[in-house]
């Protein structure tokens, strides 16, 4: 990371990585018999989260405890399975986090109500992936849209999966992340620490 980019954006990041057993959110494909292709993306939303974002956001859970970071300045981010975290953690603690991004993810768009005016989201998806289809960012898109959220989205012509080149070497993105800040109220993040 550029000296410039960590003296303008102060922030602890985290990278973690989702063992092969498990995953970031829950979800079952559907697979053609006949053409072995994907046919349905079912993304249920159980009462807990996976084991795995669970561990992470007693992560988050542990450096607000320690006083170590701005509990109105907390992000997340991710890609593709990530990003389907992304998009299932914020509908679970969307008092948490203040913005988030979400590059060629999917899931449950009816959770769209348990984050729409708390969380600011911005997705990013190529129009032409073959891995994740961008009609799940697309609906979330329109979904927060009307719900009215303070959401964006960048779809990208001719790109397929790997959108995340796109989406990191977007020069509004750190600005627009950092631009956002929980207020303060009844609903802090303190109030949502796992046990």
């Amino acid at each position: 990371m550029p000296d410039s980019i960590r003296t303008t954006y102060p922030a602890y990041v985290l990278f973690p990585q989702c063992p092969q057993i498990d995953s970031w959110a829950y979800f079952d494909l559907v697979t053609d018999p006949a053409t072995g292709r994907v046919s349905k993306w079912i993304f249920p939303f159980h009462k807990s989260p996976t084991e795995v974002s669970l561990v992470l956001k007693k992560l988050v859970d542990s450096l607000v405890q320690a006083d170590k970071i701005d509990l109105s300045r907390i992000y997340i981010g991710g890609l593709s399975q990530g990003a389907m975290g992304v998009l299932d953690l914020i509908a679970r603690y969307p008092e948490t986090f203040a913005a988030a991004f979400s590059i060629c993810g999917a899931g449950n768009e009816s959770t769209c109500k348990r984050f729409a005016g708390q969380v600011s989201l911005w997705l990013f998806h190529g129009k032409e992936d073959d891995v994740v289809p961008s009609y799940f960012s697309a609906g979330f898109y329109k979904k927060l849209l009307k719900a009215g959220a303070d959401v964006r989205y960048s779809e990208y012509s001719g790109v397929k999966h790997p959108s995340w080149i796109n989406a990191l070497n977007e020069p509004e993105l750190l600005q627009w992340i950092f631009s956002k800040q929980k207020t303060a109220g009844p609903n802090t993040v303190k109030k949502r620490i796992l046990p």
